[in-house]
């Protein structure tokens, strides 16, 4: 079917942050995926340095994952959500939990990062009126932060290109500064030892909203769609004694750095900071389901089921909230992670990774490098008028060189699945290395 593919079979499918009328004229199609490769409609093999799009940690059509969702379908296609459930679901959560900080015990099942994102927020407006502080309703986000696609993620969310064509978003919603300050952190290797007093612009929001006004703050430990933003040393431990000296829930967004992109089964471990709330997605069944989850810690959880002895504590949910297909593939995701040790394998890498893409200053348009774990981003200087058009060229010639980056404005980000060799993440900076000495 993929070789049948022309034009206008292309038309119908409106593709997702994507340049449609560019890409149907050229299109880049994969048809088939093996451990760290795609394969391509015209038979070639693409080495994938971004994890699928961040979700892929264990490789790709991993048997154990596959044979796990087929004995699912032909056993238990679905179970209601609400008011019933299936083994899996609970079997899952607590699994989950497992991995979870302490005190983060309950888990909360959703189909995506973005409804993680939604539901965490409306958890949190909740759980302050239900202990009398209804006043509680501002959301705090951070500039280039990215929390999905919802109403409320792009709400607290802070990259204006997906605001900007929405008209108002949701009200009492405001922002903390970005951290990302190249004139002080520019070719950082891991955390940034400048910008922990960043963190102190929460003082500023509370003074100009007031102490009892904010219900949360909401940010990614390290913000990935934005170009792997890597949080200065201290940043983080700041903004948890600011949030605690005023009452105020500490959300991180780990669609992205949970299970184990930092080399931790979450970076508030990697961290070593405890949010009150934690959105997970994507790598909770790599990727093979959607799936996503919202961790809460147990006094939350507990203020909810307190406030009602016979009814629904939370009106709020989703029809495949729990999906046993998902439930199956977390598991068998879980348990894949576990035993071949992916997590302690990413930490081991990382020191190589880091040699390896720092190995990229001094290359032609190279104007930063940073890096986390198994994250890296390699920013660009913009062409001349074109802004993001180099990056997205890398990002072309990768691919048809064999290897799948990612661009964002003009940065190039990377993190391969948490399977990748050495010798792979060789070929992946060395092939980018070549392509950017070509860029005019």
């Amino acid at each position: 079917m993929a070789s049948q593919l022309n034009a206008a079979s292309l038309e119908a499918y409106w593709m997702p942050f994507t340049a449609n009328r560019q890409f149907k004229a050229r299109p880049r199609l994969f048809v088939a995926a093996r451990d760290m490769h795609y394969v391509t409609a015209d038979g070639r093999r693409v080495l994938d340095g971004t994890a699928g799009l961040w979700c892929v940690n264990a490789g790709h059509c991993r048997a154990p994952i596959v044979e796990a969702i087929a004995r699912q379908a032909a056993e238990l296609d679905y179970a209601p959500a609400f008011q019933m459930g299936h083994p899996k679901a609970f079997e899952l959560a607590e699994r989950v939990a497992g991995l979870t900080p302490d005190e983060l015990n309950h888990i909360f099942f959703t189909n995506s990062g973005s409804e993680a994102v939604d539901t965490a927020l409306k958890i949190a407006r909740a759980y302050h009126a239900l202990r009398g502080e209804a006043g509680r309703t501002w959301l705090i986000g951070r500039e280039r932060g990215y929390h999905g696609v919802g109403l409320a993620g792009l709400s607290v969310g802070g990259i204006m290109s997906n605001r900007q064509l929405f008209g108002p978003l949701l009200p009492a919603t405001d922002h903390l500064g970005q951290t990302h300050y190249p004139e002080h952190n520019a070719f950082s290797r891991g955390e940034p030892s400048w910008g922990a007093h960043l963190a102190d612009e929460l003082e500023r929001l509370v003074a100009l909203h007031g102490a009892r006004s904010i219900a949360a703050v909401i940010v990614e430990p390290v913000a990935g769609s934005a170009g792997v933003l890597v949080p200065p040393k201290g940043y983080l431990s700041r903004l948890r004694q600011i949030c605690d000296r005023y009452g105020i829930l500490l959300i991180f967004d780990e669609v992205i750095t949970g299970f184990g992109r930092l080399g931790a089964p979450f970076a508030s471990q990697f961290f070593g900071v405890q949010p009150d709330i934690i959105t997970m997605a994507k790598g909770i069944t790599n990727a093979t389901v959607p799936m996503g989850a919202v961790a809460v810690r147990d006094e939350i959880y507990e203020t909810f089921i307190q406030a009602s002895e016979t009814g629904i504590e939370l009106y709020h949910g989703y029809t495949y909230s729990g999906h046993p297909l998902a439930a199956a593939a977390g598991l068998a995701t879980l348990e894949l992670y576990e035993r071949e040790g992916l997590f302690a394998r990413a930490r081991e890498l990382a020191p190589y990774w880091e040699e390896a893409v720092h190995s990229l200053k001094g290359v032609r348009h190279v104007i930063d490098v940073r890096n986390l774990g198994l994250m890296a981003a390699v920013e660009l200087e913009p062409a001349q008028g074109r802004p993001a058009a180099r990056a997205f060229e890398a990002f072309i010639r990768c691919f048809e060189r064999g290897v799948l980056i990612r661009s964002t404005a003009d940065i190039i980000a990377l993190s391969p699945p948490l399977i990748v060799s050495r010798g792979q993440i060789d070929e992946i900076v060395g092939t980018l290395k070549g392509v950017l000495e070509e860029l005019a």
